[in-house]
């Protein structure tokens, strides 16, 4: 059975939405303040890293677990919905199926009381 890194299409697929992503979330003034002051060319190698981990390819990722990367950062409940739905409208735009965005979803889902340090 393949993984849902490989049923989305691979490296190529992970860079490609991490690229659209984080240009959906910089333009966002609800989050885009979030990323003020972060190497941005560092966390897009992260996330891209951090994703492929996630969707059950290949384990590259050495940064902080999802609650200590999002410590004190007073993210809120209207923020971590923001990211969400351009995390979708990046998927959709790629074209990917609507299962395979459905599992995406449930793994950022996941990520909520980590992220809003809850």
């Amino acid at each position: 059975m393949s993984t849902l890194f490989e049923k989305i299409g691979g490296n190529a697929a992970v860079d490609a939405a991490v690229d659209i992503f984080y240009r959906k979330v910089l333009n966002d003034d609800l989050v885009s303040g979030h990323f003020d002051s972060t190497d941005m060319d560092q966390q897009i190698v992260k996330q891209k890293s951090f994703l492929t981990l996630a969707f059950g390819g290949p384990n590259n990722y050495s940064g902080k677990d999802m609650r200590a990367a999002h410590k004190n950062m007073s993210i809120t409940e209207e923020q971590f919905g923001a990211i969400a739905g351009h995390l979708q409208a990046t998927l959709v735009e790629l074209s990917v199926p609507t299962d395979l965005i459905n599992q995406v979803m449930a793994i950022a889902g996941s990520t909520h009381d980590d992220v809003l340090d809850l």
